[in-house]
């Protein structure tokens, strides 16, 4: 992964009337890495993700894409991005063989259509208009007509929408065959367990803000603490059990056996509390290390309210 960065973002503000959709949002996206956007509807990422393909005109701050100016130099930018739209972008008749190969036929050296096809299950439908396929074959579309041109920068709203297991897990190994080839990926997707997956750094946006922003493991690992869980008998000295343990450690039987450390999980905390089981007779059974998903953060900054 290159240091510099494929997209930069810096005060981005959007108003639509009277409603403030982008509210002064900074971005930085590191070439050649996966970067998920996340936020609840309305949040503000369709319109930044939007303003970075050249869709729309920022009202104020400087976007940059591959070093360009995505409004003035579109047609400069616009052979290097790949952009797959969570809808339309295909002509309802349009064959699905014809409409790629169409697209494939705009670049110069265009990934093979036919192989293409065969990765994202798409070989049978080729001679299928647009309108009459499935929903999981026009994402899968979506997705081939986006790479086709081996961009250098692919921009991907919920990919995976819609799909099955299998087109789902495809998706996802090409994913990560973009990124291998040092292509630079920008994935909105509403599934946290796909940006936890594939993604090298998370940005979180609400209310047209970038309110978190970093690796999986960082958003994770930050905010609430871990714990690590285990049963033994009832009524546990927790007093002496905390005393043997690394500072800044909690100690909490939930219910009569079932107990929850709190605190810097790590190979410390578990030799320690381990050590003082054997030390005082106990068997802990059940020991489990309970970390954050991304869901959990995702939930802890932006509400569990429906929007």
């Amino acid at each position: 992964m290159h240091n510099a960065p494929a997209v930069e973002i810096v005060g981005l503000r959007k108003r639509y009337g009277s409603r403030t959709a982008v509210d002064g949002l900074d971005l930085s996206v590191g070439t050649g890495s996966v970067t998920a956007v996340l936020g609840p509807n309305g949040a503000g990422k369709t319109t930044t993700i939007e303003t970075c393909e050249g869709y729309r005109r920022p009202d104020a701050g400087t976007v940059r894409v591959l070093g360009l100016d995505p409004t003035t130099h579109s047609d400069r930018l616009r052979p290097r991005i790949g952009v797959m739209l969570q809808s339309g972008g295909v002509y309802p008749t349009a064959r699905a063989g014809e409409m790629l190969r169409h697209l494939a036929a705009l670049h110069a050296h265009p990934l093979d259509v036919r192989a293409l096809s065969e990765r994202l299950g798409l070989d049978g439908c080729g001679r299928t208009p647009y309108r009459r396929l499935s929903g999981g074959q026009q994402r899968r579309l979506a997705l081939a007509m986006a790479v086709v041109g081996r961009p250098e920068l692919v921009f991907l709203d919920e990919p995976t929408a819609g799909l099955d297991p299998q087109a789902r897990r495809a998706t996802w190994d090409l994913v990560r065959e973009l990124r291998t080839d040092g292509v630079t990926v920008v994935l909105s997707t509403h599934h946290m367990d796909e940006a936890e997956q594939l993604s090298d750094a998370v940005a979180v946006v609400d209310a047209g803000k970038v309110i978190a922003h970093g690796t999986p493991e960082e958003l994770c690992r930050g905010g609430a603490e871990n714990s690590l869980r285990f049963t033994g008998r009832p009524g546990l000295d927790l007093t002496s059990l905390l005393t043997a343990l690394p500072p800044d450690t909690g100690a909490a039987e939930l219910s009569p056996g079932d107990y929850r450390l709190t605190g810097a999980v790590g190979p410390q905390l578990l030799a320690t509390a381990t050590s003082w089981c054997a030390q005082n007779g106990v068997m802990p059974d059940g020991i489990a290390v309970e970390r954050r998903t991304l869901e959990d953060v995702f939930l802890e900054l932006t509400g569990k309210e429906l929007r």
